[in-house]
């Protein structure tokens, strides 16, 4: 195991402390596993550039799924199961939203 000595600013250093005790373990295992973790996913996740073909391979897969028309669409939307709405969402809330999205057709 290798040893490296660390200058923090002392606000940076209370910050750890603080939540190394939270945690119930040494800042040294705080730190330690902050880093791994920060290091960790910056391996695992990594931006994607706007020269990405992503778009392009999203595209392609739209034009092999092919089109539906509106007579299409309602009819698969008529058929769906109906489900409860999620707590929060009213009645009159689903109603707005429902004229929205018919609007905007």
């Amino acid at each position: 195991m290798s040893r490296l000595t660390l200058r923090l600013p002392d606000t940076l250093h209370k910050r750890l402390s603080k939540r190394a005790n939270r945690e119930g373990i040494s800042l040294n295992q705080y730190i330690v596993y902050a880093l791994t973790r920060e290091a960790t996913l910056s391996h695992i996740i990594q931006p994607v550039s706007d020269t990405d073909s992503q778009s392009t391979e999203f595209t392609t897969l739209l034009e092999k799924l092919g089109r539906a028309s509106f007579d299409e669409i309602r009819s698969v939307m008529d058929d769906r199961e109906s489900v409860a709405p999620e707590n929060g969402l009213s009645p009159d809330r689903v109603a707005r939203l429902k004229r929205k999205f018919t609007a905007n057709r």
